[in-house]
């Protein structure tokens, strides 16, 4: 007799971690800098010609939606390509998004503990010509002033529905 039997999960989901990267300004930022905030991550690369700007902005239409709330989340982008992704780079291309958004970068070591630590998938992908895109996963994830995991967006929920739920979390 087969079948799939019955699955029990107990605890809390292991996404999330700390990590020690380079802010747009060149300085250095830990989660623990975060602490207090929620923070609403992002992992993605400024040469995306679609998913990463549109979620981003996506991003960044829910933050400004909560209003006086919007203190006390950190909208965070990490970069998946630091190799192109440098504090300069990222200083210009998060201006489109607000100014409350932090960009991070670092070496490719710190970035895949980053990835892993959150649980983000990342392949470079060559094009014609000796360029190359970066496939990554599209997740944005909230994480509570405590740093843990509190739940997850998928890009296609919009910001009107992402900034319903952030509110009523705040």
């Amino acid at each position: 007799m087969g079948g799939l039997g019955r699955t029990v999960s107990t605890g809390e989901a292991t996404i999330g971690g700390p990590f020690t990267l380079i802010d747009q300004d060149g300085k250095t930022k830990a989660d623990a800098d975060f602490r207090g905030r929620f923070m609403l991550i992002y992992f993605g690369y400024s040469f995306c010609p679609d998913v990463c700007p549109t979620t981003l902005q996506e991003m960044s239409d829910a933050f400004a939606k909560l209003g006086s709330k919007k203190s006390r989340v950190v909208p965070v982008f990490i970069t998946v390509d630091p190799a192109r992704d440098t504090p300069h780079v990222l200083k210009d291309y998060l201006k489109s998004f607000g100014p409350e958004f932090v960009g991070l970068t670092g070496d490719a070591k710190q970035i895949a503990e980053a990835a892993r630590a959150y649980r983000v998938f990342i392949r470079k992908h060559p094009l014609p010509g000796g360029n190359y895109s970066m496939d990554h996963s599209g997740v944005i994830y909230l994480m509570g002033p405590d740093g843990r995991f509190v739940t997850y967006y998928e890009d296609e929920i919009g910001p009107d529905r992402m900034a319903d739920d952030l509110s009523k979390r705040l």
